[in-house]
């Protein structure tokens, strides 16, 4: 007899079937697949992964583990309004746990579950980019900020009665965020006046410029500027697009990393949001000098709002000339781009991961080299540039390289947007010259009495009052463009405790420096904050530090014991409980009655029966 097809199993067949043939039954575009099945049927089943896999061809592992690395895909049936409380430092300092403690309430259930009707889901995320606006939460794509108990109540209770996110914001932010492909209730906070970045825009007077130019003048004139890359690493981004033209191979591509989430940064949002223009423009100028036709703007997940606006951006581009075949005229230049989501995995703003994701695979660090200069996209010789670093690219076109480089210092030339949050009155986007000291900053953040900074997001480093007179530049304060501040009374160990804690969810998993050493920094520092720490303690922290630098794979796991070093080394009184030592001579973080509790629960739970009756061990 022939099995039963279940109605249901024959619907889900054809309509994934379907979403696969939308992306060309191609396997490269997994991701997007996964994507779309997951905001169809609220996750992607192990019915569906059987489709896809056959479908595109692929191996079934290779689909169950796509679906199991991104946090924003889930195999188990989600809400049909899922709420995505952020939970970083920033956010925890502003509310955080009364706002949860409402949802869980309200809802009547735990992070991670749904309620019983099967319309919501409550689940904690990473940074969404709204730090200068906590607490924040994502419902489905509606960001919704400056939460507090009452309006946690009012969310629940109205998504109760109409179940639609959108209804949820009652103003919009100013500029395109009351676009109406946007309608987002985000502020921009612009804190400063624009220098160069933050100027008005000319839509195509940059690629004009770079169109009378040849390739390698463009590229020149970038390296003139002394352009480096905005992400935090500092490349020269001349440097980077002399090897990518120069790889072998005639299929080159340009990807622009938008994957903005380092926590306690959100400049890009304002580029993506106010300067599309710009963004694209950086693009095309850098297709044109380093010989490609493709771009890929990779947008994180957690601006999945901003989508629509930009993709209309580009069909307007695309309809005056500026993208596409034949670009203002030229037969012989063409470029076009197109966007990928992500779909929640900090490790994407690492290159190689990046480009992993772009393939459609998990976000995987790959090893280097060879670099994606000569070997990234799908094989292509590939130049990986950030949001802020194109706009860059875009002014030096404009106005040249030496308007550009009267701006900063030798080493950093140009501006640097600043993301603020924390401990000020005034949180936003700040755009100020290299080399501007960070008690400038602070004063125009008006966060005076700071007792600590960290500067570059949980993987830069955290300063006191004796460094604010440093610089904020490559050579001194690198920073991708987080300032997160912190005031009197900030417990600055339940900081550190929280970036170990991101840094433990957010690692791949693939290198046991990185999945180990997290686990167990994390582990000590709160041994630490319990007051049961000890000398040997201090010796493990940089003995693990130095070894997960060395033999992490990505930067992840390369910056990740930075939060426990630059404290040990900037604010040594933070660590001064490890001196003590134990009168007994035991480890003051050994507890001898919870390591017995599982042993006289096998035997029985006599009060003896795991000693030897005198409280040692038999």
């Amino acid at each position: 007899m022939r099995a039963e097809i279940h109605p249901m199993s024959t619907l889900l067949d054809s309509a994934v079937r379907k979403i696969c043939k939308s992306f060309d039954n191609d396997p490269t575009r997994l991701l997007d697949v996964a994507r779309a099945v997951q905001e169809k049927y609220r996750c992607v089943s192990d019915e569906a992964v059987d489709v896809i896999a056959q479908v595109l061809h692929l191996p079934r592992v290779t689909v169950e583990s796509l679906v199991s690395f991104y946090a924003f895909l889930s195999r188990e049936k989600q809400g049909r309004v899922i709420i995505r409380l952020c939970d970083d430092v920033i956010d925890r300092m502003h509310g955080y746990d009364r706002v949860l403690a409402v949802f869980r309430e309200e809802l009547g259930i735990e992070v991670g579950e749904t309620t019983s009707d099967g319309n919501i889901t409550l689940e904690r995320t990473a940074c969404i980019g709204m730090s200068d606006q906590a607490p924040a939460a994502l419902i489905n794509d509606v960001v919704v900020t400056r939460l507090n108990s009452d309006r946690a109540r009012e969310i629940v209770r109205e998504l109760r009665e109409h179940m639609d996110p959108n209804r949820l914001v009652r103003t919009y932010g100013r500029g395109n965020n009351a676009h109406d492909l946007v309608r987002s209730m985000v502020h921009n906070n612009i804190q400063t006046e624009p220098l160069v970045l933050l100027s008005a825009i000319n839509r195509c007077g940059a690629i004009r410029k770079a169109l009378s130019l040849r390739p390698v003048e463009v590229i020149r004139a970038v390296k003139a500027a002394r352009l480096r890359g905005r992400g935090g690493a500092g490349f020269p981004c001349g440097m980077k697009w002399e090897f990518t033209r120069a790889a072998d191979g005639e299929q080159k591509v340009v990807i622009c990393n938008a994957d903005e989430g380092e926590p306690g940064t959100f400049k890009d949002r304002i580029l993506l949001t106010e300067y599309p223009d710009r963004v694209f423009a950086g693009m095309t100028i850098a297709g044109y000098a380093i010989g490609a036709q493709e771009g890929i703007l990779y947008l994180r997940a957690e601006y999945a709002y901003l989508r629509a606006f930009l993709e209309d951006v580009l069909q307007k581009r695309r309809e005056d000339g500026l993208l596409g075949d034949g670009i203002l005229g030229r037969d012989d230049v063409s470029f076009d781009i197109r966007i990928q989501m992500g779909a929640g995995a900090y490790v994407c703003g690492e290159e190689t991961a990046l480009i992993s994701s772009c393939e459609g695979t998990r976000g995987d660090p790959k090893n280097r080299p060879p670099f994606p200069a000569q070997h990234g996209y799908l094989g292509r010789p590939t130049s990986v540039n950030n949001v802020e670093t194109l706009c860059c690219v875009t002014k030096i076109m404009e106005e040249g390289a030496a308007a550009f480089s009267q701006y900063g210092t030798k080493q950093s030339s140009g501006t640097k947007l600043l993301s603020i949050s924390g401990d000020c009155r005034r949180p936003g986007v700040y755009e100020l010259p290299f080399g501007t000291t960070l008690r400038e900053v602070l004063a125009l953040c008006d966060a005076d009495d700071a007792i600590a900074v960290q500067v570059g997001g949980p993987s830069g480093q955290m300063v006191g009052p004796e460094h604010y007179d440093r610089q904020i530049c490559f050579d001194d304060l690198a920073t991708g463009g987080s300032i997160m501040t912190f005031g009197p009374g900030r417990d600055l160990l339940e900081v550190v405790s929280g970036f170990l804690e991101f840094f433990e969810d957010e690692s791949c998993g693939y290198c046991t420096p990185c999945r180990v050493g997290t686990v167990l920094l994390k582990e000590a520092v709160d041994r630490v904050r319990a007051d049961l720490c000890e000398p040997l303690d201090i010796e493990r922290f940089e003995e693990m530090g130095t070894m997960m630098k060395a033999m992490s794979r990505c930067g992840l796991g390369q910056t990740a014991p930075n939060p426990v070093l630059s404290t040990l080394e900037n604010f040594p009184a933070l660590y001064a409980g490890c001196n003590k030592v134990d009168s007994d001579g035991y480890r003051r973080s050994f507890d001898l009655e919870a390591s017995l509790s599982e042993a006289r629960a096998i035997r029985g739970g006599h009060p003896e029966a795991a000693t030897n009756g005198k409280g040692g061990p038999q």
